[in-house]
């Protein structure tokens, strides 16, 4: 009887269905176009790219395990998940979780299981989206990925810990991707401009420092959305007769549909906005302080700089006289690192509201600062016996602790102070009826 021939591998382990595009071709979008091809391409993402970082040296040496790929959209996720799928030696499949399901999902890892026992080659499984996926979903995969017939790869917009399955995220490594940062972004515009194969180098184009700094800015982070803005304004604006495309900070603002609010993130007019932002909480105005909460919001400010002038002014400007709003703006600090922009400025606007229209009170900030200038230009005193510590073996005979004389207070008799004075606005009227001053 005859030997039947084995199966070739591409009909024993059929394409499975793939979400990517092709990255070249004058109809491919500029974002795909220029999505970098190995790790000398990728811009930002330091923390986990740089020299010696884990995810770098795991690139490098091929092995891989199980992990999650967690950060915001055009942070360069599935640019990693490409680049792995360029240098791994194990074969790579992608998924999207938007299209996909468990039946595509089973047949994925019953040929990964097929490959590994034929040939010791692994599978690694790249799922976009993966926060898509239900319960029933993410279950499917726990026992190829706890065996290791598939190495996971997952995508996702959400934070891991609410949206992955807590067995499967056990098993992985998170690496969370940042924002990219305007300078990277200007980079990234910058390299697309140049780049005569993939990007715009074969036209002349004149881009006005203010209209790269606009894109930047308006990305939020984003460089999807910037090279798209770059797109969209080198393909409208009309050659001059030299040929050349100026593009100018207004065709910047038509492409990024968004009005330039001048704004410089370091000097005067951060810190000119800052100001006034600042003296319209303190000056109980809230619709002038959400004025300029919004104007900084806008024009790209970071949430993380507002919220900490909030926390300060809760304490110098608002203090005890409604001891409610640090707490608040504490609150509020962690609320923003939770859910991010842009619904974080729905948190920052109520702590505005909030602080704006809060009874005010310097009278602890004056206080420590009273203080701090008697402490620098004053004799220092020592600790009275009576208040030293007496938890020792010891105190005793050195007559630290003992009972206070009468009348002798908490600092030495020589030392006259009076650094407090609580107001009588909102809960310092209290404090003023407890320390009897009214």
């Amino acid at each position: 009887m005859k030997k039947k021939a084995a199966e070739p591998v591409s009909e024993l382990f059929p394409p499975v269905p793939d979400m990517d595009h092709p990255d070249s071709g004058p109809d491919v979008p500029l974002a795909l176009r220029m999505r970098p091809r190995n790790l000398d391409e990728v811009v930002g993402q330091d923390h986990l790219l740089g020299p010696g970082k884990l995810l770098r040296r795991t690139l490098q040496l091929d092995r891989w395990t199980s992990l999650i790929f967690y950060g915001p959209p055009g942070s360069g996720k599935t640019t990693l998940a490409q680049i792995i799928s360029r240098a791994t030696k194990a074969r790579f499949v992608r998924v999207n979780a938007v299209t996909s399901n468990v039946s595509v999902l089973r047949s994925v890892m019953d040929q990964a299981v097929k490959l590994k026992q034929s040939q010791g080659r692994k599978t690694i499984l790249f799922i976009d989206e993966i926060h898509r996926f239900n319960v029933a979903q993410q279950d499917v995969l726990m026992p190829d990925v706890e065996s290791g017939n598939i190495v996971l790869i997952g995508a996702t917009t959400h934070n891991p810990c609410f949206a992955i399955n807590g067995p499967l995220l056990s098993r992985s490594l998170v690496f969370e991707l940042r924002p990219l940062d305007e300078r990277d972004l200007i980079r990234i515009v910058e390299s697309a401009i140049r780049d005569e194969a993939r990007g715009f180098g074969k036209l002349k184009i004149q881009i006005d420092p203010e209209a790269l700094q606009h894109i930047a800015k308006s990305s939020a982070g984003d460089a999807r959305r910037a090279l798209n803005a770059l797109e969209v304004g080198v393909l409208t604006t009309p050659q001059d007769p030299d040929g050349r495309i100026h593009f100018s900070a207004k065709v910047a603002e038509e492409s990024c549909q968004r009005k330039i609010v001048y704004y410089d993130g370091t000097e005067d007019y951060h810190y000119d906005t800052a100001s006034a932002f600042i003296k319209s909480m303190r000056g109980s105005d809230p619709d002038a302080a959400i004025y300029w909460l919004a104007k900084m919001l806008y024009a790209g400010e970071d949430p993380r700089f507002i919220i900490r002038r909030i926390l300060i002014f809760s304490s110098e400007d608002i203090g005890n006289a409604d001891p409610q709003a640090i707490l608040l703006a504490s609150a509020g600090m962690q609320a923003i690192e939770f859910v991010g922009m842009p619904e974080a400025r729905i948190i920052l606007g109520q702590l505005v509201t909030y602080m704006a229209t809060a009874p005010k009170s310097k009278a602890s900030y004056s206080a420590i600062e009273s203080a701090l200038e008697d402490i620098k230009t004053e004799k220092i005193e020592e600790v009275p016996d009576h208040l030293r510590d007496a938890s020792y073996q010891g105190a005793e005979r050195l007559q630290h602790g003992h009972h206070a004389p009468a009348n002798s207070g908490y600092v030495p008799k020589s030392k006259k102070v009076s650094y407090y004075h609580p107001t009588d606005k909102g809960f310092e009227q209290e404090i003023r009826r407890r320390l009897k001053l009214t």
